[in-house]
């Protein structure tokens, strides 16, 4: 079983800044993926940005240049630095590693962007 722990998150205003990190232990299979995704009220959960093992890094659309995925894999930690936010990011974010046997979600961090 694998554990994910997040940590950050909290009230920031419009044009702030905030960074979350999410620390994995446990039996991780394989090569693995990790990354954020996030669900604002009334939406579906969508991914925000993932990396790989070798530091591949893929964004969605409406963060791109904005945020900055990284990760230290001597610590099985993955972070997430998140500029010029706006209200519309107002979500819980969830860490997410995905291994060869299949993905494992942490228990969310609340964002909330006023204007």
């Amino acid at each position: 079983q694998v554990q994910l722990v997040e940590f950050g998150g909290g009230l920031v205003q419009a044009g702030g800044s905030l960074r979350l990190s999410c620390t994995a232990s446990g039996d991780i299979f394989g090569i693995y993926t990790m990354g954020w995704y996030r669900q604002g009220p009334g939406s579906q959960r969508e991914m925000v940005a993932t990396i790989t093992i070798g530091n591949t890094t893929k964004y969605t659309d409406s963060v791109r240049g904005r945020f900055t995925i990284s990760r230290d894999n001597a610590k099985n930690t993955v972070y997430l630095q998140m500029n010029s936010l706006k209200p519309e990011g107002t979500a819980v974010y969830y860490c997410a590693l995905t291994d060869a046997l299949r993905r494992y979600w942490g228990q969310g961090a609340q964002v909330t962007v006023s204007s």
